[in-house]
């Protein structure tokens, strides 16, 4: 690349839908599980590689050798269903990683078990008490052990590399200075922090308002041209307006709430009444997207992370009426360039 050539930095949404379900297709169109591709130059990166992404990948025209890293926002499971798959597939397109594995950047071991939730009336008694809250490296590991089977196959008969090889699993370490607690205090005002860095882009994290789950990070890309930030999930938090500040665009996550009080106003057991609970102490409605993108000093907002995803479009399209710089509510496979146009 030249001098003077552009890197012409873009995002493509390769999965805009939030949820751990399978959403039904609406007149507006299939969503799928949330996942962004960064692209920089020859090179992209990922952030979040939900149900759905593997496939929206190969249609989007990236070359998996292409890839530099992976960024997991946080581990619950609609933003990591297709990690396995990538872990598996990518023995065929990365065989010549095993000197330069790509790296899955994400949240550590939680450390201990959230609160139980105040409503419940007997407690629940939680999965793998020997191993109940592993983190990035763990999980990956633990996830390519469950296919030994089929991996060593081969390994052994194919003579393919071993996804660990080829793929690098780290846990993002927290600046012991913030004060990080995962029940105590999992969201402290604090400035971000880098976690990656190379010729082309330095990823800065960090941490966001995603209760129970902790730690959850957002993530922003600033290249020589222009930068993007990404919220992963989150409630309405100043954490999220210092990352953002005048960034060239923000995806944000949303929710509409009326959807919510649709499922649950009416009912009274307990697990209907926590999840309720769960959807406004941890999302963002999209006023308040709007609102924060606003402060930050935004140049261009997208809405993704769409809960639900068969909303129609009419439902996300109110953030326009709040913000003032440019408004986006994509779709799969859209293309949003971000380079600087300030």
């Amino acid at each position: 690349m030249t001098p003077t050539s552009s890197l012409k930095p873009h995002i493509v949404t390769l999965g805009t839908a939030g949820g751990p379900r399978w959403w039904a297709e609406a007149d507006t169109g299939e969503r799928t599980g949330i996942a962004t591709a960064v692209v920089v130059g020859d090179a992209f990166y990922l952030v979040d590689f939900g149900q759905g992404a593997g496939r929206r990948l190969s249609q989007s025209g990236l070359q998996l050798k292409d890839l530099r890293a992976l960024f997991i926002t946080h581990l619950h499971s609609d933003h990591v269903y297709d990690l396995a798959g990538l872990g598996i597939f990518g023995l065929y397109a990365l065989t010549d990683r095993v000197d330069s594995p790509v790296r899955i950047i994400g949240p550590g071991n939680r450390g201990e078990l959230p609160a139980v939730s105040p409503r419940a009336v007997v407690e629940p008694r939680p999965l793998a008490p020997e191993k109940p809250t592993p983190g990035t490296r763990q999980m990956f590991e633990q996830l390519m052990k469950a296919h030994a089977t089929d991996l060593n196959d081969r390994i052994l008969d194919s003579l393919r590399p071993s996804p660990l090889d080829i793929f690098h699993a780290e846990d993002i370490q927290i600046p012991a200075a913030s004060g990080y607690h995962p029940n105590n205090n999992p969201t402290p005002d604090m400035e971000p922090f880098e976690v990656y860095r190379d010729e082309l882009v330095t990823v800065t994290a960090i941490l966001v308002e995603h209760p129970p789950v902790a730690p959850a990070f957002a993530f922003r890309f600033d290249t020589a041209e222009g930068s993007v930030t990404i919220s992963g999930d989150t409630a309405y938090t100043q954490n999220m307006i210092t990352l953002a500040q005048d960034t060239d665009l923000l995806l944000h996550e949303a929710i509409d709430f009326g959807w919510v009080e649709s499922l649950y106003a009416d009912k009274t057991d307990e697990s209907s009444r926590a999840s309720r609970d769960h959807h406004y102490k941890s999302h963002t409605s999209v006023r308040e997207a709007a609102k924060l993108a606003e402060i930050a000093g935004v140049g261009h907002l997208a809405l993704h992370h769409l809960v639900p995803g068969s909303a129609p479009e009419s439902v996300w399209q109110e953030a326009g009426q709040h913000f003032s710089g440019t408004f986006t509510v994509p779709r799969d496979l859209d293309t949003i360039p971000f380079a600087r146009q300030r």
